[in-house]
């Protein structure tokens, strides 16, 4: 019986944007990111704060997120297309994805469900999400009210061509009348938006929506270059990016016969949806590398003798069988691999992974020709361009008394295996295990070796196997290389206790390639393959996460518990390369690692728009200052912030004491009483070095109201340097000499 697998392709990607869009990253977008510099360790993440402030906060999500996984339902895998058939003979790409409308509606219900039943979620979305909260809300709900007015499947298509082809392209079935009427809404509301945000952040955000009907298409004409254009047909909906390939599309769309469809590729797309498919894509790469410029003669030479000018296409696909998860990748060439292409060998027992930790993080372990051989291959497409290098290696080799094709690249039979067990400074731990031909050979080659670059080795006997350990010179700090033969293997590690491992691991059967867990997610069980990748998303995720922010990087490790490695494997064939993963841990960690790089930024996305706004605000009064000691200069610069407001009163007049050269909010007393003056998260407040009435010299400082606002304190000075330091909070404002040994703001 088949374990049924958590993750899915198209199930991770509505899951996680549900949950982490809705829940977790949507409220953070407050505005406009800016550089950070990284956070000291002194600083405490937002993550972490609203952790302590929500005890139970990170339970309730890890419960979120796993019904999600559980109960939102998806759309069975498709056994046919109706657009395919209609696309033209021009389409160089397609890509197909199922309309997850009703999925992320699913979605949604569950959180907000959630919501009613979770006092601590229920309070952290209201006190810390009221803002961004219910828009994400509102904008899945008309992601979803639009998904009901398409069909089961939406394609992205085109061509690279130019004017002989049409342009990518969007396009989806309608399944019910009213869609001209809904899209016209939600550009208009689209429009007021974008006009709100050009006006509050005087970014300059153009792009135009255009909804046509087939009539109008035929008259339209393009109205600048940041627009999209959707055509509403009867029968379907279809979106592009410009008015004369949108037309092209139109006027093939349909013909049948020799369309798309009886193109290789089209015919290839059509095998996999008989066989159901989840989400499929595919490229006819011969097609596209026509329409690449040549070059010149010796690089044309090149291309043409690395055997890459022949590939076909590609295709991916993504299904689910019998509860299981099944993600494969076709590259297929014009005729037998040659050149570079040749390089991957057909598929062998990788027993270089007999040696791999189960611990490992990331492993890779490959079968390539016999190196000498790709040696020559090198040689073959370098022709006369590189003559002087092979004529320096036939120097060096004659110096040596040895050949570097039959002494050193022959005896590697090909098969690689690297490990990665950690990447942790200054001394990472990894170990190479390859595959030789005479061990006794390749020993007495590295000896030569060594002894030309003066480099002495160290050796040592453990439990019969003897270790070589070598400092290689390194400006920074010596690397140590540790290796020995084993069963017809080179092992070769970060230090002796590495290599070692290794050697111990293949002796006693405890290795990545006896685990049960790895070789289920093996497409046959079994390590024969042309090569093999595997990485643990939750080891890797927690190593991207660690230090900002390690809150998260538990919950993520909590929730993705059930999913297994990632694993890969490639099988190499005369005519193609292909790449199958049977477990779901491949899309599972995908988004795992891509969550890894892009929550910690996105936790701090908030944070970022405050300190935006607080340098934007310090950079006003620098300017206002400057205008003040003009327009004053008996008084100087401005002692306060008041100084260089508006009359509260009312009065139009402008006076020393009311400048009126900034705007400061009416509500808040401290602005106008010399004290920190709040906006946007920070709170602001100039200070002044006097002499009787005049003042040669200012600070203004801004600092974050809680370290949940911001990390950086920013002032400035007469010199109107923009500085910053990381740090908590400021009680006082700094003064003028503190503020210039804090850091430039670039």
């Amino acid at each position: 019986m088949v374990k049924k697998r958590t993750f899915l392709s198209g199930d991770v990607l509505v899951r996680y944007a549900a949950v982490l869009s809705a829940v977790i990253v949507s409220f953070l977008f407050g505005g406009t990111c800016v550089g950070q510099t990284a956070p000291s360790k002194s600083v405490e993440m937002p993550w972490a704060q609203y952790l302590k402030k929500y005890p139970g906060l990170d339970v309730e999500l890890s419960q979120l997120m796993t019904k999600l996984q559980r109960d939102v339902q998806f759309r069975a895998p498709r056994n046919q297309s109706r657009i395919l058939p209609l696309l033209p003979k021009s389409t160089q790409f397609y890509i197909a994805v199922p309309n997850y409308g009703d999925a992320s509606h699913q979605a949604l219900s569950i959180f907000r469900n959630e919501l009613t039943q979770s006092a601590v979620l229920r309070d952290w979305w209201k006190n810390e999400i009221a803002e961004n909260g219910p828009k994400v809300e509102d904008a899945l709900d008309r992601v979803y009210q639009l998904s009901e007015f398409l069909g089961e499947e939406i394609v992205i298509s085109g061509s690279t061509d130019g004017p002989h082809g049409p342009g990518p392209v969007m396009i989806a079935e309608i399944k019910k009348p009213g869609l001209k009427n809904y899209l016209q809404q939600m550009s208009n509301e689209f429009a007021s938006q974008l006009t709100s945000l050009q006006q509050s952040t005087s970014a300059k955000l153009n792009p135009t929506i255009r909804i046509l009907e087939p009539q109008e298409l035929a008259t339209a004409k393009d109205s600048g270059p940041s627009q999209i254009i959707v055509l509403v047909r009867p029968d379907f909906v279809i979106a592009g990016f410009n008015i004369a390939s949108l037309k092209s599309f139109n006027a093939e769309l349909g013909h049948g016969g020799q369309g798309f469809v009886s193109s290789s590729l089209g015919e290839r797309l059509s095998q996999s949806y008989k066989g159901g498919t989840t989400v499929i894509g595919g490229a006819d790469l011969q097609s596209i590398l026509k329409q690449i410029p040549a070059g010149n003669e010796q690089a044309q030479m090149m291309f043409q003798r690395s055997g890459l000018a022949d590939v076909k296409y590609l295709v991916w696909e993504h299904k689910s069988a019998a509860g299981q998860s099944l993600s494969q990748a076709e590259l297929t060439f014009n005729g037998p691999r040659r050149g570079v292409a040749s390089w991957l060998a057909a598929p062998a027992p990788l027993g270089g992974l007999d040696f791999v930790s189960p611990k490992a993080i990331v492993v890779t372990s490959f079968s390539l020709k016999n190196l000498g051989e790709i040696f020559d291959d090198i040689q073959a497409m370098s022709g006369d361009a590189n003559s002087n290098m092979f004529a320096a290696q036939s120097q060096m080799q004659q110096a040596l008394q040895l050949n570097l094709k039959d002494d050193l690249l022959s005896q590697l039979s090909g098969e690689i295996t690297i490990e990665l067990d950690s990447v942790a400074a200054p001394d990472p731990v990894w170990k190479a295990i390859l595959r030789v031909s005479d061990p006794a050979h390749l020993q007495r080659t590295i000896s030569k070796l060594l002894d030309a670059a003066q480099m002495n080795e160290r050796r040592s006997q453990d439990a019969g196997v003897t270790y070589h350990a070598v400092r290689v010179p390194s400006p920074r700090k010596s690397i140590s290389l540790n290796y020995a033969f084993v069963d017809g293997y080179l092992i070769v590690g970060s230090s002796h206790e590495a290599a070692a491992e290794a050697v111990r691991l293949h002796a006693t059967g405890e290795s990545l390639a006896k685990s049960p867990k790895f070789l289920e997610s093996m497409p046959s069980h079994s390590l024969s393959a042309s090569g093999i990748f595997y990485e643990d998303p939750i080891a890797m995720m927690a190593l991207s996460m660690r230090q900002a922010s390690p809150e998260m990087a538990q919950l993520l490790s909590q929730v993705s518990s059930q999913s297994g490695p990632i694993v890969m494997a490639g099988y190499a064939d005369e005519r193609a390369l292909r790449e199958v993963s049977t477990n779901a841990g491949v899309d599972a960690g995908v988004v795992l690692v891509g969550a890894a790089i892009a929550i910690p930024n996105l936790l701090r996305a908030r944070t970022a728009a405050n300190e935006a706004s607080a340098v934007s605000m310090v950079r006003t009064v620098v300017t206002a200052e400057v205008s003040y000691s003009a327009t004053y200069p008996a008084r100087g610069y401005a002692r306060t912030l008041a100084s260089l407001g508006e009359d509260q009163r009312g009065v139009n007049a402008t006076s020393p004491e009311h400048a009126g050269l900034i705007y400061l909010p009416v509500e808040d007393a401290g602005c106008w009483t010399g004290k920190w003056c709040a906006r946007s998260g920070f709170r602001f407040a100039v200070s002044t070095s006097c002499k009787k009435q005049k003042c040669d010299e200012y600070v203004v400082t801004g600092t974050p109201v809680t370290s949940n606002d911001g990390m950086r304190n920013f002032c400035s000075t007469s010199d109107g340097v923009v500085r910053f330091k990381i740090g908590s909070p400021l009680e006082l404002p700094v003064s003028v000499a503190e503020c210039q040994t804090w850091m430039p703001l670039h």
